[in-house]
């Protein structure tokens, strides 16, 4: 059975932008009851607000809603992919990408833990969410999702370039412990050891 939500979805996804009442006239529903289901779906990331419509001048503006780019989706896995089929020297990529996100940034001379805790604060602004923590070897970072999920499983060079980025990062040798299995969510738990 279709639920509310998903018929509010859909009629986005006809119209590409729609106001509350529009969308409750079109799928006779009250419009409190629109403006609710609307009000969800953009706290969950699937529906963004675009504008305002004047009416005219009369009475209240209304607010024009559409789908958000996430839940449009996008061609990145098919891009990626293409441009990882053409050979990439990984420790480049990630001392690109460590430069460019600001990975660098940390001083030399400040505790580990300081430059640990930027790491990870940069980590999540990339989608990782990774945290560090201590162990008997020495301080470990742990991802705890994988923003390559899509393309790790023909990609694995991925992995390469994650490790010449915390390399990079924190001016320390990294070594990668284990990897679990990618999962439904993305899920992909990295334990790096810190030299």
């Amino acid at each position: 059975m279709i639920t509310a939500r998903q018929k509010v979805l859909a009629h986005l996804k006809k119209t590409r932008s729609a106001s509350a009442r529009e969308i409750a006239r079109a799928l006779k529903m009250s419009a409190p009851n629109v403006r609710h289901h609307l009000s969800v779906l953009r706290s969950d990331g699937r529906v963004e607000f675009v504008s305002v419509n004047n009416r005219e001048g009369r009475g209240r503006p209304e607010k024009i809603f559409s789908l958000s780019q996430a839940a449009l989706g996008d061609n990145l896995p098919v891009l990626v992919d293409a441009l990882l089929s053409e050979k990439i020297d990984s420790g480049k990529v990630g001392r690109s990408i460590a430069q460019s996100q600001g990975l660098t940034q940390s001083a030399p001379n400040q505790p580990m833990a300081r430059r640990l805790a930027f790491l990870v604060e940069k980590l999540n602004e990339m989608n990782y969410q990774a945290h560090w923590e201590a162990g008997a070897e020495g301080p470990r970072v742990v991802f705890g999702r994988c923003p390559y999920a899509k393309v790790i499983e023909k990609h694995p060079e991925l992995c390469k370039m994650d490790e010449a980025l915390l390399d990079i990062a924190l001016e320390r040798s990294v070594t990668r412990l284990q990897k679990k299995e990618v999962g439904p969510r993305g899920l992909c738990p990295f334990l790096f050891q810190v030299g």
